[in-house]
């Protein structure tokens, strides 16, 4: 018999008690809503769906199952509903604060096979697309009509549209043309009970009501799980320039980010990337023609418009600003393959860095202007704690990624060391007007740090919009709070 691994886990809540062996009985009804060749239980699958790419965490369900409709989806939580049993919803496994991870047990609802783009509106600019829809088809299929759908995290090649929805996600253009909140328009959606609910409209304006849709958007899949998104979308810019500049301290790089800002020009891209970051990436990659020596950390910024000639002004006032901050080459890079070189080797670092250890990434943002102090403070709490991270990500935004690596530290040094360097790291980023996460959410990994961002009656409000969608608890649970 599949035996479920609790060394992970800890208790159970009251009212989920659910073991694989009290799933049985309802093994036959479950697959039967999805068909016998879409719901699964053998040990190999349920280990592939146990985890993401948060740390090295594992917590397989006891069921799951594929659907492949709405439909589907309503009769599927209506049935867990009346029989308590948890449900985690999953995109594309991606997500870097165990969002997904079935830490109950229970039943792994996929959304992989509601994959569809249903339609691109060219006249209204929008698209409607079910939750399994990989971000990168969507971006493919507005750019094939001379669209963009901005956000664009690094993981837009395997995530879901449905699993950016629930994390509100960012990326690299967040700087410039905002996040997935921005985007949203409308949604459907099943809650717990299996009720299909429709939010928002298909306009810009909407002061109609409370805003469900904007509750949902970053609720992490614990209210309600989305079924249909309907996403608005932006003319595809002419051009993009992006330099990439190297400086000899990560301060000065951090302070050259205000700068840019402050001379009223806004990138479409602009990402922080240590000198560890980089040299990871570039091995990672193979490349070979990318020179660290004498730098800390690098800039990569990109610009893009509908007018070329204006993109060369623009460029020239940054790339003036990077030298007075102390930017050693500054490389411009022109045609698509040394865009496409800088930018995969960008989007690459978070995979690069942690094939080399086990990893603990913290997603702390804070105003820009506060990077620098934000960096050093980072620096100080490894020496203080002992250990070390490597840096990267969305300067222009304020979001730093902080890869902590666990390399030579023991066991009781990563496990009672470590936490008590986020919680000073957070408490800092709390008091610089910052908050826990930009883009990657709560989940499972940061719930504990959830009182330095909230006083007791705001996680009371969040509980009981909790309790409101989800009397029973079966959605997600344990995710955000307990």
């Amino acid at each position: 018999m599949y035996m479920q691994d609790t060394s992970q886990v800890g208790s159970k809540t009251n009212f989920i008690t659910n073991t694989k062996e009290n799933i049985i009985p309802h093994l036959k009804h479950l697959s039967q809503l999805v068909g016998a060749n879409h719901a699964y239980y053998d040990a190999q699958t349920l280990d592939e769906y146990s985890h993401d790419w948060t740390e090295d965490l594992h917590f397989p369900p006891d069921l799951v199952l594929k659907p492949e409709s709405t439909q589907q989806v309503s009769a599927i939580l209506a049935y867990c509903n009346d029989h308590e049993i948890p449900v985690t919803p999953s995109g594309g496994r991606t997500g870097l604060s165990g969002g997904m991870l079935p830490v109950h047990g229970g039943v792994l609802l996929s959304m992989e096979r509601m994959n569809r783009i249903l339609e691109v509106d060219t006249r209204n600019l929008q698209m409607v697309v079910e939750a399994g829809v990989i971000v990168q088809h969507i971006h493919e299929a507005a750019e094939a009509v001379g669209l963009m759908y901005p956000p664009d995290p690094s993981s837009r090649g395997s995530c879901m549209i449905g699993g950016n929805v629930a994390e509100n996600a960012g990326g690299i253009r967040a700087v410039k043309y905002g996040i997935t909140q921005e985007y949203v328009l409308a949604l459907e959606a099943v809650l717990p009970n299996g009720e299909i609910i429709n939010t928002g409209a298909r306009v810009l304006k909407n002061a109609t009501g409370y805003n469900l849709t904007q509750l949902l958007v970053g609720s992490e899949g614990t209210l309600a799980v989305v079924t249909r998104i309907v996403l608005k979308l932006v003319p595809k810019p002419a051009h993009e320039i992006s330099l990439f500049a190297a400086f000899p301290s990560a301060e000065h790089a951090c302070e050259a980010v205000a700068a840019v800002f402050h001379a009223g020009i806004t990138p479409s891209a602009l990402e922080f990337m240590e000198k560890d970051a980089i040299d990871y990436a570039a091995k990672y990659l193979g490349i070979t023609d990318i020179d660290t020596e004498g730098s800390e950390a690098h800039l990569l910024v990109a610009l893009d418009g509908q007018h070329l000639d204006s993109l060369w002004s623009s460029l020239e006032v940054v790339n003036g600003i990077l030298e007075r901050h102390g930017a050693g080459a500054v490389t411009v890079a022109e045609t698509a393959e040394q865009k496409d070189k800088l930018w995969k080797m960008r989007r690459i670092i978070g995979e690069a860095v942690k094939g080399t250890s086990i990893y603990k990434e913290e997603d702390t943002v804070v105003p820009r202007a506060e990077l620098p102090s934000l960096l050093r403070t980072i620096k100080v709490l490894g020496t203080k704690h002992g250990f070390r991270s490597v840096c990267y990500g969305h300067a222009g935004d304020g979001n730093l990624h902080v890869n902590i690596l666990k390399g030579e530290m023991t066991d009781e040094q990563w496990n009672v060391e470590v936490p008590k360097a986020i919680e000073e790291l957070f408490r800092f980023v709390v008091s610089k007007g910052g908050t826990l996460s930009g883009e990657h959410g709560i989940g499972w990994v940061q719930k504990r740090y959830m009182h330095l961002a909230f006083s007791e009656t705001e996680l009371m409000l969040m509980k009981q919009l909790k309790n409101v969608f989800d009397p029973k608890g079966i959605l997600n649970p344990g995710k955000l709070f307990d």
